[in-house]
């Protein structure tokens, strides 16, 4: 299996990833685009002329993003619905509400480091926000996303996957100390296995699904992390802008280089290298975070989960 290498990098903006890309008529939807990452996001995919859908939690800050995005692009196509993936019966509204296809999914939304809490299903946040509201989303639109026979799906991971695999034993801290970092580490190395096992299975209906690692980008999701530095010092070179940060995942979901390409790990905007310990800061992949038989059983647990909560 050949490793994907595309003429962007490092410095690449979401923009430039997106220049002479055309999605007028496509459909796409991008989780936590009240700021950040995801507000780049949405804003370059409706620069293509997609229909956009901002999912958030806070619908006037999304509302004013959108109009915002409006002025910019002069895309009107955009929509604002409120999607919190802590709650349950937040994304049960949500895809039950979505009618016709969708041919974009970018699953950006999520927690760092935050402290101990749990949902009502006694689901540790960082792994109910980041993995199980998202998997959730996911399977709950996989009619929609079928629908369109090329559909895509970005799974917006980060180096801090190499902090933790997800421990079975204890996924929600119930035994351990709680440690916000692991915790952390544990959700994100979920949704690259995710990636991976939504390949697998979805395949068949024309589903591919890739992970982003975004770069250092100090966003709203650093609060708490002593300004964006909690998790360790990132050396200032390696620091990048917002538009920096979201071209991965604006390559994942837009470029042809992509075309059938799925269940891999994309760090500055290209295809990144196993690796068998920790190197260099925010390179590289577990390979447990592409193992397989880890992606099939952290499905049938998530499965399981959802359905005890339903």
């Amino acid at each position: 299996m050949s490793v994907i290498t595309t003429p962007f990098g490092f410095s690449s903006t979401a923009a430039q990833v997106a220049q002479g890309i055309e999605l007028t008529g496509r459909r796409a939807l991008v989780t936590g685009a009240s700021s950040g990452l995801g507000a780049e996001t949405a804003r370059v995919l409706a620069g293509t002329g997609a229909a956009v859908t901002l999912a958030v939690r806070d619908t006037a800050a999304g509302e004013r993003v959108a109009q915002g995005i409006a002025d910019t692009t002069g895309n009107q196509d955009l929509h604002v619905a409120r999607l919190d993936l802590a709650d349950l019966a937040s994304v049960t509204a949500f895809t039950a509400a979505w009618t016709g296809p969708l041919h974009l999914l970018v699953n950006n939304a999520g927690v760092m480091a935050c402290p101990e809490q749990y949902t009502p299903q006694g689901w540790e946040r960082q792994f109910a926000t980041n993995h199980l509201g998202h998997f959730a989303l996911a399977t709950g639109l996989h009619d929609a996303l079928a629908a369109d026979g090329a559909a895509r799906i970005v799974s917006v991971s980060s180096s801090g996957h190499q902090l933790s695999p997800v421990v079975w034993d204890d996924i929600h801290f119930a035994f351990r100390p709680y440690d916000p970092w692991l915790a952390y580490g544990q959700s994100k190395t979920a949704n690259i296995l995710f990636a991976v096992e939504a390949t697998r299975r979805w395949t068949q209906d024309g589903l591919t699904a890739n992970a982003a690692m975004p770069g250092a980008v100090y966003t709203n999701l650093q609060r708490h992390t002593e300004g964006g530095r909690g998790s360790g010092s990132v050396p200032s070179e390696l620091i990048k802008t917002v538009g920096q940060g979201a071209a991965t995942s604006v390559l994942l979901a837009t470029s042809p280089l992509l075309e059938g390409i799925g269940g891999r790990y994309f760090t500055d905007c290209n295809e990144t290298e196993v690796l068998d310990r920790r190197g260099a800061p925010l390179q590289g992949v577990a390979p447990y975070a592409l193992d397989p038989d880890n992606a099939r059983r952290l499905w049938t647990l998530s499965e399981q989960l959802l359905a005890e909560a339903g």
